[in-house]
């Protein structure tokens, strides 16, 4: 049952997912999607626990990165899951509740990422450009305050817009053109008129993925004209290579992100947006834990010796069972 009546309105109670037609299979696509997720999760659950249990990650850039692999991995359970159901599914319905938990939880943790995005890049720029009082900034209290903040910043600001879309009926038609409950899609099947909705929808996009992205893009101006004056071309090189790594993940989810989000009325260009939202959905996660962390020499030697540990203590479990 789909729908209840109140009144002479009828109140949908379900909403039905469209996601995408599938070229390849429900075999291949559950695959490829099991894939990104478990690489996804693996990679960023590695960084957490290599950051909380390893001394010499304790550091700010660390902290922030551990931060960094909480939200991606929340962010693909958030989705990713629910859109293998659907594939494996002849239903392809999610409760109204759900659908608003959904899309509510999905743009805080995608708020929040950005934010803290801006953070660890004003955190890079700090280290790079005021070396000798980059430990009076970045104090521990102050990191902690910063990652506080961006995930308050994620949790008010779209606290708003869901109560509102709480508030909104919903009558018929209940066919959301989406994989998942994503803001556009899911307000134009309100009964009603929309645009203070979108209005504000509009204002907070804009507000945090404009600020968020000109703090990025300053504070790599600076790193990148502090490189250019480093004497050292070693240095140069690596420091280089790890901002253009930075830089394209970074470009390729405020790209997306603008792309849908930046603009007074999302209806325009659905199955175009479905395609950049599963990219920052599902594959933009999955090497994000590569690019700033697993590359890093001190990760890479904080994982060299938790395997060591593993490998040691499940030897001398094996050699006593045999004694």
């Amino acid at each position: 049952m789909t729908d209840t009546y109140f009144g002479n309105r009828t109140c949908v109670t379900e909403f039905i997912l469209i996601g995408f037609l599938n070229p390849f299979g429900v075999q291949v696509t559950l695959f490829m999607f099991f894939i990104v997720f478990l690489v996804t999760t693996f990679g960023n659950s590695v960084i957490i626990m290599l950051t909380c249990s390893d001394y010499h990650l304790q550091s700010p850039v660390y902290f922030f990165l551990c931060n960094l692999s909480i939200i991606e991995i929340l962010l693909t359970v958030t989705v990713v899951p629910k859109m293998m159901e659907k594939f494996l599914s002849e239903r392809k319905t999610i409760s109204f509740y759900s659908c608003l938990a959904q899309s509510y939880f999905y743009f805080l943790l995608g708020t929040t990422e950005y934010v803290l995005l801006a953070v660890m890049s004003y955190n890079r720029y700090v280290a790079i450009c005021s070396p000798l009082h980059y430990s009076n900034i970045m104090r521990k209290k102050v990191c902690m305050w910063l990652a506080v903040a961006s995930w308050l910043c994620g949790f008010f600001s779209i606290l708003v817009p869901t109560l509102m879309k709480l508030q909104l009926p919903f009558c018929g038609p209940n066919t959301i053109n989406h994989f998942f409950c994503d803001s556009a899609p899911l307000m134009h099947l309100a009964c009603a008129d929309i645009p203070l909705v979108e209005f504000i929808d509009f204002i907070i996009s804009l507000s945090i993925l404009l600020g968020s992205l000109l703090l990025t893009v300053f504070s790599h101006f600076y790193i990148i004209c502090a490189v250019i004056c480093t004497p050292s071309v070693t240095g140069k090189q690596k420091a280089f290579s790890t901002s253009a790594s930075h830089f394209t993940v970074l470009t390729i989810s405020y790209g997306t992100s603008v792309f849908i989000y930046v603009h007074p009325s999302q209806t325009s260009s659905m199955n175009l947006n479905k395609v950049a939202s599963l990219l920052t959905t599902a594959f933009t996660p999955m090497p994000n834990p590569f690019i700033f962390s697993l590359r890093n020499q001190k990760v890479k030697e904080a994982l060299t010796d938790l395997v060591s540990k593993c490998v040691g203590v499940h030897g001398l479990g094996l050699n006593s069972q045999s004694i």
